[in-house]
């Protein structure tokens, strides 16, 4: 990989140029990571990159970017964190969309992997990607003493992802409310483990890679918690128009619409407040909070 290709973002470049440029880079280095579709046993690596191409929006990589580069840390340990988070979101995504869970035939735009590879492949597939993103982790270059700082970035994404308030706690506990009532505690928890708790993982790995200090660390994991939320209420929001016989564990169907709206706003207010310690560094951060939340509503 070549160095980094930093767009900044000025008048004549928008939150969305930036954020497609970012995306562009983390394609680059995902196809430069995973293994070649030829290499046997061939059928579990093309299902593989046929689930990571031509992906989503990058959320979650481009936020490990966006705070490595605020806080001056070293690209090339950046964009391989990167690319591991994107294969872990990949791999969440294959398992949500197969039968016994949501059932979804359909991922950003194409066919289910379990649809066009059938569901045992899919189940590799989604394993696969969680292995290769560990072992990216695990071959990120360190000197002795930054070897505490790799565990401590594997811990934060173990439990991100883990059974008590990570991704896997959060797709249980919607599997369990589904078509039941819910409270509005509940309804956080969900969210906060099944979408909040990778993003906040993004933003606080990037900030440990770069050696930030532990008050900073505290303050972006904060930043991270609240824009995770909104972005999940903003989901809602703009799902809320397909019809259901029972009543999803969403904020619109708990607190309506215009409430819902109210409180992504201010989550995301509250989150650029907590990062006004980065001063002008942190200018493309606040930009990138806003547009991947409030500006879809």
């Amino acid at each position: 990989m070549k160095r980094d290709p930093t767009p900044v973002l000025t008048d004549d470049l928008t939150i969305q140029q930036y954020m497609g440029q970012r995306k562009l880079t983390v394609n680059e280095h995902l196809d430069h990571c995973l293994p070649p579709l030829d290499t046997p046993p061939q059928v579990i690596h093309q299902a593989m990159r046929y689930s990571v191409f031509p992906g989503g929006k990058r959320i979650r990589p481009i936020l490990a970017l966006t705070t490595g580069e605020a806080l001056g840390g070293d690209f090339q340990k950046m964009i391989s964190l990167a690319a591991a988070l994107e294969m872990i979101h990949t791999y969440s995504l294959i398992h949500d969309d197969l039968p016994a869970m949501d059932n979804d035939d359909y991922r950003r735009g194409q066919p289910s992997t379990h649809k066009k590879f059938g569901e045992a492949i899919a189940l590799l597939a989604g394993n696969g990607l969680l292995v290769q993103a560990f072992q990216l982790i695990a071959e990120l270059p360190a000197q002795a003493a930054e070897m505490e700082t790799k565990v401590a970035i594997l811990d934060q994404i173990c439990r991100a992802i883990g059974t008590t308030q990570g991704m896997l706690a959060g797709q249980v506990m919607d599997l369990v409310k589904k078509g039941k009532p819910f409270s509005a505690e509940q309804l956080e928890q969900i969210h906060s483990a099944k979408t909040g708790a990778l993003i906040q993982a993004s933003v606080c790995c990037a900030a440990l890679l770069s050696g930030a200090s532990e008050e900073a660390c505290k303050k972006l994991g904060t930043f991270g918690q609240r824009i995770g939320l909104a972005f999940q209420i903003v989901d809602d929001i703009l799902d809320s128009s397909q019809d259901s016989s029972k009543p999803p564990a969403t904020y619109p169907a708990l607190y309506g619409l215009e409430a819902s709206s109210k409180m992504a706003i201010e989550l995301v207010e509250k989150a650029i407040q907590d990062i006004e310690f980065l001063g002008s560094r942190g200018e493309t951060l606040t930009e990138l909070a806003r547009f991947i939340s409030v500006r879809r509503i």
